[in-house]
């Protein structure tokens, strides 16, 4: 079979939830049904619950009573990591040192048994998939930080795994280099088509690599969606606030319009609400005439950031907003501006999470 071919299982995740000895509740009971290769992204801060999800999901862990793991329909909660043919790779990455990058690479399939001919094969169209020809005799000590981290995922989709279960692996990684590596990863994930659990706190490595993303908080699922749902409506402000730069205002309505110091911003559909917590992306507010908008402030502060500047304006509205401009903007400290905001690009939220 061709490393190409799409494979790994259907998996559901079924009312788990995971409560320790004393009591803590790590993880909210939660289900969730991942489709055969897809990449779903675990994302949220330290302590949410992703990697207690992760370890369900491999059998790490058992959930608690009456919740249930299946892949491909086959109930697996009890069975331990060594029968549901999952593949793993830490953010330690866990290497054998003392063993060339081929050895480290074919490991799980000399364990299988898998004959020398064949295993030699799959190893080297590993090899050719994560660019790690010419470094097949390397020990692993004489290997960059990205090169040890391909060997990790070489190693792990070698044995054609169900589930391909990744925990923060690019986190050792400097920014420049793991930024690189997210891209190199996404087009290997597409290229194996295999069915992959990625956990991670970094927005950035959520977006690029997701098929869906499940933000969490505190144990909970707090939204499940496609990268651009998560983004543009996010269903609490958790969500629109740990996923990319966002203004939260809160405002009264009337008329179908947001009433802040600044002036007015007509809302979509939201008649009935006499006030409201609204969700603007930064990249989504327009500079205009200040005697002309419907909505005007004060610039703040300029940042330029390259392809862009981050304006903060202050007295629009109750909190200072932020406004992502393009670079050939020419704008001030103490410059009266005009904001135009689109009514789509306004995201009502609910008060409470």
């Amino acid at each position: 079979m061709n490393m190409m071919t799409r494979h790994g299982a259907a998996l559901k995740v079924e009312n788990c939830g995971k409560t320790f000895a004393d009591g803590t509740c790590a993880l909210a009971r939660a289900t969730l049904d991942i489709a055969q290769s897809e990449t779903l992204v675990l994302l949220g801060p330290s302590g949410c619950g992703k990697t207690t999800l992760l370890r369900i999901v491999a059998g790490l862990e058992t959930p608690d009573s009456g919740g249930r793991v299946l892949f491909d329909g086959k109930d697996l909660t009890r069975q331990p990591i060594e029968k549901r043919n999952v593949g793993m790779v830490f953010q330690s990455y866990a290497l054998f040192p003392n063993m060339s990058v081929a050895d480290n690479i074919g490991y799980g399939l000399k364990l299988r048994g898998l004959p020398k001919t064949e295993r030699a094969a799959r190893v080297a169209e590993l090899v050719a998939l994560t660019n790690l020809g010419g470094l097949e005799d390397r020990r692993i000590d004489q290997l960059s930080g990205g090169q040890r981290q391909r060997v990790a995922l070489a190693r792990a989709v070698a044995i054609r795994p169900s589930v391909l279960l990744l925990d923060e692996p690019l986190t050792a990684l400097d920014a420049a280099l793991r930024e690189r590596l997210r891209g190199e990863l996404n087009d290997l994930l597409r290229k194996l088509g295999i069915t992959a659990i990625y956990v991670t706190h970094d927005q950035a490595e959520a977006m690029e690599l997701g098929d869906r993303i499940v933000v969490m908080r505190k144990g909970a699922i707090a939204q499940v969606g496609t990268p651009r749902e998560i983004y543009f409506t996010p269903a609490n402000r958790f969500v629109a606030e740990f996923v990319g730069a966002a203004n939260i205002i809160e405002a009264p309505i009337e008329s179908g319009e947001l009433v802040l110091p600044g002036g007015r911003v007509p809302v979509s559909g939201r008649d009935a609400m006499s006030r409201a917590v609204a969700m603007v992306r930064p990249e989504t507010i327009m500079l205009a005439d200040a005697a002309t908008a419907g909505l005007a402030g004060t610039v703040d502060s300029v940042r330029f950031a390259g392809d862009r500047q981050r304006i903060i304006v202050r007295d629009a509205a109750s909190v200072p907003l932020a406004v992502d401009a393009p670079n050939t903007v020419n704008v001030s400290a103490g410059e009266r501006v005009g904001l135009s905001i689109p009514p789509a690009a306004i995201r009502l939220l609910p008060e409470e999470d």
